[in-house]
This record gives C-alpha cells, sequence and structure tokens, in this order.
C-alpha cells in the first residue's frame, strides 16, 4: 500500500513543489479550449510525464443530451487602428480573444466594435476570460486601461479561427492496483493562461498519478484530463460499465493560490471520500472549510448527477469565483505558490494513503480484552513518545473490530488521528488478534 503522509522528506516534497510550478510555467502560453490542438498539445505534454490515453470523440457525437461540439482552432487574433498598430493582440495574452470565437474579418468603427469588447472597469489593468462555446459569436478582451486609450476612427478587425468538424479530446491515465475498486481523479483542462483555474489542477494530478505509479496499491486510480462540463459528460456516455467500479472519486480546481483548503462534499455526504477529507481536515490544525454539495461547480456535478450519484467530491483552496482574480489575467504565474502546489499534493497523497488502509477488521478474541503484556506489545509501546495514545488507540481498535466498523470509524469516534488507529491495529494484526474482515463472495 502506498505510504505517504508527514514522513515524506520536506526537501524532496518542495523538489515537487517547483517541479510542479515549473509545470505550470510550461503550459501557462498555450491556448486551450473544450477543442483543439490547443488542448491536444496540452495532453501531450502531460504524456512526456505519465502514460497516457489520448481519445477523440467526434464532433456531433451525442453524449447523453449534450453533442459534442464543432472544434475551435485559433491561429491569430487582432484589432489594428488607423496606424496599422495592434492595439489589441492575442500575441500577447491568449485571454484577449473570447475562447471559441468565430472568424471574422471588418472594418469597424470604434462604436460599433465596443458592441464586442469586455473589459473589468473594478480591475482597470487586468484582463477578463469569456466564451462562446454553444453560441457562435465573436468578441476581444482587455483591459479597462486598453480601452479608455482607444480613439475615435474605423479599426480593422481579424479573428483567424475555424470551427469545424473535428473532435473532443481527453487523456485517461489508469493506475491499476491488487482490486478493481477505482478511485476517480478529475481535473479540467480546458482553460488558456489561467494558472489557479486550472493548471494548478492539472499539475497536482499529474504528479499525484506519477508517485502513485511508483508505490504499490490496494486500490485503482483513473485519473481524467478533461475539458470541462462537456468532457465529463462525454467520458461518462462512454464508460457507463466503468462507473460501478468507482468508489471514491475527487476533482481538483483551484489548487495553487495561497488560500486555506475548501472541500465540496459529494452528493452523498457522507460518503467515505467526505468523511475521510473531512477526518484529515478537522486533525490539520489548519483553518479549512467544508462546504455542502450543490449542483454548481465544476465536474463533481456531472458525477454526483442523480443518475450516477458516484461519491465524488471537489477540492479547492480557495473556490472558484471567490477570489477577484478569478477568470482574469491576474490568476498568473505569481498568483500560485510552489508551496500551495505542494501542500495540495501532500493532502491528497494523505488522503490516498487513508482510502488504502480503510480495512474492517475481526477481533479473534472478542470475549474481554487480549492480555497485551505477554504478547510484548506494552514493551513496543514504551519506545514512542505518545506512548499513552497508543495504548488508548490498541483498546479502541480491539474494542471496534467487529467486522462492523472501519478502520476510519474508529479514528472517528474515538477522536484519534488515522495514522495512529491504522498503525496499531497493523501491529495488532501481525501479533494474531486481529484479521481483515472478508468481503461477500472472498474465499
Amino acid at each position: 500500500m502506498i505510504g505517504v503522509d508527514s514522513r515524506v522528506d520536506a526537501c524532496a516534497a518542495m523538489t515537487a513543489g517547483r517541479r510542479m510550478h515549473g509545470m505550470v510555467q510550461e503550459l501557462y502560453p498555450i491556448c486551450r479550449s473544450i477543442t483543439g490542438d490547443g488542448l491536444r498539445e496540452t495532453l501531450r505534454r502531460i504524456e512526456t510525464r505519465i502514460p497516457l490515453d489520448i481519445h477523440e470523440v467526434p464532433s456531433g457525437t451525442p453524449v447523453f443530451d449534450w453533442v459534442v461540439p464543432k472544434e475551435w482552432n485559433l491561429r491569430d487574433a487582432y484589432v489594428k487602428n488607423a496606424s496599422g498598430e495592434r492595439v489589441i493582440d492575442v500575441r500577447s495574452s491568449n485571454l484577449h480573444v473570447v475562447n471559441y470565437s468565430v472568424p471574422v474579418r471588418a472594418r469597424l468603427p470604434l462604436r460599433e466594435l465596443k458592441q464586442h469588447l469586455h473589459t473589468l472597469p473594478a480591475h482597470p489593468d487586468w484582463i477578463p476570460y469569456r466564451t462562446s462555446y454553444y453560441r457562435e459569436s465573436w468578441g476581444f478582451c482587455l483591459s479597462q486601461r486598453q480601452l479608455d486609450a482607444l480613439a475615435e476612427g474605423e479599426y480593422e478587425v481579424v479573428i483567424d479561427s475555424s470551427l469545424e468538424n473535428g473532435s473532443l479530446s481527453y487523456g485517461e491515465c489508469v493506475v491499476p492496483g491488487e482490486t478493481a475498486d477505482e478511485v476517480l481523479i478529475s481535473t479540467h483542462c480546458c482553460h488558456p493562461s489561467l494558472c489557479n483555474d486550472n493548471l494548478s489542477g492539472i499539475a497536482v494530478a499529474t504528479f499525484l498519478a506519477k508517485e502513485l505509479l511508483a508505490r504499490p496499491r490496494r486500490l485503482t486510480y483513473r485519473f481524467l484530463f478533461i475539458p470541462g462540463t462537456i468532457g465529463s459528460i462525454t467520458w461518462l456516455s462512454r464508460n457507463e460499465q466503468i462507473v460501478p467500479r468507482i468508489k471514491h472519486g475527487l476533482v481538483l480546481a483551484c489548487v495553487g493560490d495561497r488560500g486555506e483548503f475548501s472541500y465540496k462534499k459529494s452528493r452523498r455526504g457522507d460518503a467515505q471520500i467526505d468523511r475521510a477529507m473531512m477526518h484529515l481536515l478537522s486533525r490539520s490544525g489548519q483553518a479549512h472549510q467544508i462546504r455542502d454539495f450543490s449542483p454548481y461547480g465544476y465536474d463533481e456535478r456531472q458525477y454526483c448527477s442523480p443518475g450516477f450519484n458516484l461519491p465524488v467530491g471537489c477540492l479547492n483552496r480557495t473556490p472558484h469565483g471567490c477570489f477577484a482574480e478569478y477568470h482574469t489575467s491576474a490568476d498568473n504565474l505569481e498568483f500560485v505558490s510552489a508551496e500551495a502546489l505542494e501542500g495540495s499534493l501532500r493532502l491528497c497523497l494523505e488522503l490516498f494513503e487513508l482510502l488504502e488502509k480503510d480495512i474492517t477488521y475481526v477481533n479473534v478474541n472478542p470475549r474481554c480484552e487480549p492480555q497485551l503484556g505477554r504478547r510484548g506489545l506494552y514493551r513496543e509501546l514504551g519506545g514512542y513518545p505518545d506512548a499513552e495514545q497508543r495504548e488508548l488507540a490498541m483498546l479502541w481498535v480491539l474494542n471496534l473490530s467487529d467486522g462492523n466498523h472501519s478502520l476510519l470509524d474508529i479514528a472517528e469516534r474515538s477522536k484519534l488521528k488515522f495514522p495512529m488507529i491504522s498503525d496499531v491495529a497493523a501491529e495488532l494484526a501481525r501479533h494474531g488478534l486481529l484479521v481483515p474482515q472478508r468481503k461477500e463472495g472472498e474465499q
């Protein structure tokens, strides 16, 4: 099983943080969307780090109540003034063009051009991020200061894009374990130059997969790198036979900023992954938020739709829409940090460690307490600085290991940290006092 938690070397962990930030920096310039070459290039960059199956689903494919859209690609986009100067230029920021804009070649007076321009007056130096995925339109985004500097006159407007039949791309990495029970980790990879939303999720998911590939595992982990909304809908429509194997799930988004952790529970509200994350955060000593499920947000709302009702939660630092930089050019390389990325990676690894070790045991000597002293267990406890708590943990594990309580149940009821409960359970099992509860059908 994976062995992570606080024993990870701090220097190695920070090296992972810097590497994740380097990955964010590498992917930052790419003009991504829900389809197209920018999305494919992003998946290819991920594939250089972990094994990735890249799938292509043709435009026009029905996926439940939706249809895979036409493929969008952008070659160039600009607005030139009367002097031929590019006053808006997608080469300086791919946020300058409204994502999925149809092709345009026109000359317009400023009053008409303004009908297609988007700014953020409250943040006059920031460029907003806007999309037009499912309604054919076009436009440009710019800072309020840029707009204020535009003089009256005629402007040349060019959006050299294509919107044609093609395909939707997504990546899938399966990390097999001893069992077919799966953990689904999903992250959206369709946004252009936005670091927290969601290059941070891409980087953390990639490094999670890389870390898990190097460790023995009881559970199987399935990583999805998908365009938001339409990607999860497409995957679910093509993989309904896999859905029953998903026992836990986590959507990763906005995990690179310096805010406190925020966990949104699954629709079920009491899924094992909900309880596991709440247990870890409540005992972390750090400020955090636990939010109830809402059908508004990221792809957890598709996985948790009533027809699937999967146990999928969502991990953020600052949730979407709760930081001013959200969907603006201020969500840049300075807004995310190596330390925050490393902390998000470590929390996810601690979560998976808990899920791996959350076993249900049976006490083979349930009539009164076993004599621990003659088995040397008290002597072994003497070598620990927290011997008194470990002894209490041992008594809790022995008392509640009746085949009906998992180790997480015991940790919650005893109010002791899961790693201690898990450690003493393993020790009791080594001394023949506990055996794992067999699942139905096991020999």
